[in-house]
């Protein structure tokens, strides 16, 4: 608010000084040679030749160039007063002055002064100053908000963030589940400190360290550790602060990166998001972005060119490593790509008590249990998670976090906020009918994962969830395991139909068939798991540039691409019937957990398969032990 102000001021001032000298320019060219002879009573020029017939006028003084008079008078009703009266004169009137001397009658005139010509010259030249006063103010001030006076023309300069010595507060001990990835770069900080114990054997460290992964997995917070276990110059900036809509702007701001560095070797130089720069050269239609490809091209001179740049480790972050530019990628730019993947059962643990350092956490708290609740998670989700916790913690005023906090935690994060219960009716069974259908096939399809637990509490967009969690980390799926997820799917859907019909089938199934679909596709197109063979007739990447899949030639015929359709229907299918018959042989355990969903509108999974135990034979499904 107070930058708004001094704006507002800053061109209001002109406008008014401006009008000022305007207005004092323009009297002083009419009044302001009168000085103190001004008179406030005017007269008639008609009546003050009157006056002079009768001889009463002493004396005239002309102001104006003889526009202007200020006359003495005798007047007779004031008992022969002088009285100064003021009389605007005619253009022409030459007889005025022979009349004048006629009668003897003492004239003065006073010539006009040139202070009118210099106000209006003192007004023209006032603008042009103080508009280029406001113009220095503005730069000066935005100058200081960038850094530094005389940085704000100095858009070639380096804006990356210098730390002679960096306090991040991050050290490896706060990074935890990426042990993998903490080895390799624990070896920077290494020759760092003790640079002999590599040179002795003719080892050189790598130039550059790419950390690749998902968002959320801790590749920024790797780079604080590395910058506060180092203990040297740390630049630090982003790919998307080279580049600027003037070409060649973002060059010269590497130049003046790599020059800065040079100057503080050894040093580390961290960009984040190197995906903004480092894009493919000449991807996309009628070729790419010159500016970012000049910025790239001085970005892979500068790390390995003609002069080197010894003494310099670069370390790069981003999730999308498919998009960068090959040359970037090569050894002698970046050595390494470090891949920084969610963590397992045993870094989810790892990760979990690093941020449960800060937590009051309840003794019946289980960091494992929490640990297999939450498979997929990344760092930051896990962090997310913990907070929420206290979050709910705090807003239910309890002293320490408990699992129902954390219970509660999960579902928010994964489904979003709880919503209002729904109340009895024909939808709210439907809604049970359709997630009860979803449990009961993953409860009796062997190679389905085991029902969670199973609600009728909206969540998000959902009216009602089933939640499923892993018995075991899952690196390699099987094919029965797909097809048990697709006909899990298909439950809701089926036990619809079978229980109320066809005629009554609901939308709630649409983004089951989005999924399953997805999945069947992907069997008869990329793993071989259908009657066309071991065959992959789609990539594994889709295209990343508008430009890249105009021209490319289809992968398989129009025969084919019939024959993929049909066999996607065909599994689809069989994993519907699947579903529809295993609701129909159980359909009075389904009718009866339906009637307990509603009546408690969540059940937990022990309790569920103990139910559907009554009725028919559970299959056993494997525990998942991990060597912690």
């Amino acid at each position: 608010m107070k930058f708004s102000w001094r704006i507002l001021l800053l061109w209001t001032l002109p406008a008014l000084v401006i009008g000022f000298f305007f207005w004092q320019g323009t009297f002083a060219s009419t009044t302001g040679n009168m000085g103190s002879n001004t008179a406030s009573t005017r007269m008639t020029y008609g009546r003050f030749l009157d006056y002079i017939d009768s001889g009463r006028v002493t004396s005239v003084d002309l102001y104006d160039s003889g526009r202007t008079a200020i006359v003495e008078a005798v007047d007779v009703d004031l008992d022969n007063r002088l009285q100064r009266l003021r009389v605007d004169l005619p253009i022409s009137a030459p007889e005025l002055i022979s009349k004048l001397r006629d009668s003897n009658i003492a004239l003065t005139s006073h010539p006009a002064r040139n202070d009118g010509a210099i106000w209006g010259l003192l007004g023209n030249l006032i603008f042009p100053i103080l508009l280029i006063a406001g113009l220095f103010f503005l730069f000066r001030r935005s100058s200081n908000m960038n850094g530094g006076p005389g940085q704000a023309m100095n858009f070639g300069k380096s804006r990356a963030r210098f730390m002679m010595e960096a306090k991040t507060g991050v050290l490896f001990d706060d990074v935890a589940g990426i042990e993998e990835a903490k080895e390799e770069l624990e070896e920077v900080v290494t020759f760092l400190k003790q640079p002999e114990r590599f040179t002795a054997v003719g080892a050189r460290i790598p130039k550059g360290v790419l950390l690749v992964g998902p968002p959320g997995t801790g590749k920024t917070l790797l780079a604080k550790a590395i910058a506060g276990e180092a203990g040297v110059p740390f630049f630090s900036i982003s790919g998307s602060e080279f580049v600027e809509m003037f070409v060649g702007v973002g060059a010269s701001r590497v130049r003046d990166l790599f020059k800065k560095a040079k100057e503080n070797a050894p040093c580390l130089i961290f960009i984040d998001e190197i995906d903004a720069v480092g894009r493919q050269r000449g991807a996309g239609i009628g070729g790419g972005n010159d500016e970012r490809e000049q910025t790239l091209n001085q970005l892979l001179t500068e790390m390995d060119g003609f002069e080197g740049n010894t003494g310099i480790i670069v370390i790069a972050a981003t999730n999308r490593a498919d998009v960068l530019d090959t040359a970037l990628l090569r050894p002698g730019r970046f050595d390494r790509q470090v891949m920084v993947d969610p963590p397992d059962l045993k870094g989810r643990i790892k990760v979990l008590e690093v941020h449960a350092r800060d937590k009051k956490l309840a003794s019946e708290i289980s960091i494992e249990v929490i640990a297999r609740r939450t498979p997929g998670f990344t760092g930051a989700d896990l962090s997310n998670l913990l907070n929420e916790a206290a979050i709910l913690t705090a807003r239910r005023r309890k002293e320490a976090i408990t699992m129902l906090e954390i219970n509660d935690a999960v579902d928010r994060v994964v489904a979003g906020m709880e919503g209002t219960p729904l109340v009895d009716s024909k939808n709210k069974r439907l809604i049970a009918y359709h997630e009860v259908g979803h449990a009961i096939i993953g409860t009796l399809v062997k190679d389905h994962d085991p029902v969670q637990k199973v609600t009728l509490i909206p969540r998000g967009q959902a009216q009602g969830l089933t939640w499923f969690t892993p018995s075991e980390e899952q690196g390699l799926i099987t094919r029965a395991q797909l097809l048990a997820r697709i006909t899990g799917a298909l439950g809701g859907r089926a036990a619809e139909e079978e229980v109320f019909g066809d005629a009554e089938v609901t939308t709630g199934a649409g983004g089951d068939l989005q999924q399953l679909t997805g999945i069947a596709r992907q069997m008869v197109t990329r793993y071989g798991m259908s009657d066309l063979g071991s065959l992959s007739l789609e990539s594994q990447e889709g295209e990343v540039f508008l430009g890249a899949g105009l021209m490319s030639r289809a992968e398989y015929s129009e025969e084919v691409a019939a024959r993929i359709d049909q066999q996607v229907r065909q599994i689809i299918e069989h994993c519907h019937q699947e579903a529809r018959e295993i609701i129909r042989d159980n359909r009075d355990a389904v009718d009866r957990l339906v009637d307990l969903l509603i009546e408690k509108e969540t059940i937990e999974g022990e309790e569920f398969r103990q139910i559907v135990a009554e009725y028919t034979d559970v299959p056993e499904k494997p525990q998942y032990v991990p060597q912690l």
